[in-house]
């Protein structure tokens, strides 16, 4: 009875006419309804000005923590690291970077105490300014300046991947001088190895080729107009062939092998594109992967100077249905490199052996410099079948005729330039 008294009211006793006391009834019934809605009102805006109190302590204390930490990591108070550190880490330098970017980078990494120690450390040192973007073995927790002589100490560069015009993939003998020239999976494999804490790491040359052989080519950043070939080679890793451009690049050594290769295809794919190879492709009415695999074979078989002509020769052949009969197509698979090969080497029956088969080989047989790529998309005009280098010079002689190719190969051979009949 007591709760429902305080939840009810009594009605006040009704007097008066009867029309006067509904009134009367309904005056009263408007004014508890309008008191009720002041009452649910004030309970409403105080509990909204309760949660913006609350949002507002709840950003003031985190911009007072960011503000702090940002302030400590900028300036601080004089603190810097002492002694020799705790382990080794990598860290990289983006392309751009201030000296204040890079201290951010390594107060991040736990390499310095502030910001500002490193950008005082650094002040006055020119070659802080020479540093280039890539990785960079460091050591947490060192002082600044040991950390600016760390940076620009070229001994501390990591992952620097060169790869020359013409490599392949996979290692060569000369099989005159018995010299073995890394492939492109060794140079891959040497540039990701690092120091750490007196242990190496390395990507394995056989991690490389797993990748090359087993990843689906998309998920590799195969360009798309080198799908279809690159997946009629299954398994084999030598799909990848040409697909890697010459130059220089920065490995990330922590990264795994599938990540390495998809990186350096994607920056491939790039070059390639910023070439005009798929314009050129569609004026020449060729694949952009058969004007690839074209710039590979003037890369192996001939002199910069002479690639135009070479590249015209093998556009001439194909158009003609003449058999290439190259002898680096025949080396390629063997990983070797001589001038001149056995008639049982140009027997084997391989998808790269031009001797066989007609047409060009299932992949580029080496990574082609720029130059090679574009004698491949404009060819000097001319009608020759054949080419022999005749000197150690490397002067190359072109000729349409059959009688006049074979005297010139017997003038290469009383040069010693050749030993048995090319091609």
């Amino acid at each position: 009875m007591v709760d429902s008294a305080r939840d009810e009211r009594a009605e006040p006793p009704a007097v008066g006419p009867p029309r006067a006391r509904s009134r009367r009834i309904a005056r009263i019934r408007a004014e508890r309804g309008r008191r009720r809605r002041r009452f649910t009102g004030r309970i409403v805006l105080g509990l909204l000005v309760v949660i913006v109190v609350g949002l507002l302590v709840v950003i003031v204390v985190a911009a007072v923590f960011v503000g702090s930490k940002m302030w400590h990591s900028m300036f601080g108070t004089g603190d810097d690291y002492s002694g020799d550190g705790k382990r080794d880490i990598v860290i990289q330098i983006q392309a751009g970077d201030s000296t204040t970017n890079v201290g951010e980078t390594l107060y991040n990494q736990g390499v310095v105490a502030t910001v500002r120690a490193f950008v005082n450390a650094a002040h006055g040192n020119a070659a802080i300014n020479s540093i280039q973007p890539g990785y960079y073995r460091m050591r947490t927790e060192i002082p600044a300046a040991s950390a600016v002589a760390r940076l620009t100490d070229p001994g501390n560069r990591v992952g620097k991947l060169v790869i020359p015009e013409g490599r392949q993939l996979d290692d060569t003998t000369d099989m005159k001088t018995n010299v073995v020239t890394p492939g492109i999976l060794t140079l891959i494999s040497r540039a990701s190895c690092v120091d750490l804490d007196g242990n190496t790491h390395c990507v394995s040359v056989a991690d490389l080729r797993a990748a090359a052989g087993n990843t689906p080519p998309s998920e590799l950043s195969v360009p798309t107009w080198a799908i279809q070939p690159v997946t009629e080679l299954g398994s084999d890793h030598r799909r990848l062939e040409g697909l890697i451009v010459p130059g220089t690049f920065n490995v990330d050594p922590s990264a795994p092998a599938q990540e390495i290769l998809t990186n350096l295809i994607s920056a491939g794919a790039t070059v390639y594109a910023q070439s005009g190879l798929l314009n050129t492709a569609q004026a020449l009415k060729l694949s952009p992967y058969d004007i690839l695999v074209v710039a590979s074979l003037v890369q192996q078989e001939s002199n910069s100077p002479d690639f135009a002509k070479v590249a015209q020769v093998i556009y001439n052949r194909l158009n003609a249905h003449h058999t290439l009969e190259f002898d680096s197509t025949v080396n390629y698979p063997l990983d070797r490199r001589e001038v001149a090969t056995s008639d049982a080497d140009r027997g084997q029956e391989t998808p790269w052996n031009t001797y066989v088969s007609q047409g060009l080989p299932a992949t580029a047989i080496c990574s082609p410099g720029i130059d090679a790529l574009r004698a491949a998309e404009r060819p000097e005009p001319g009608d020759w079948l054949y080419f022999v280098t005749i000197d150690g010079q490397g002067t190359t002689l072109f000729t349409r005729d059959y009688k006049q190719h074979l005297a010139n190969i017997e003038l290469a051979k009383h040069n010693g330039v050749l030993d048995s009949t090319p091609r």
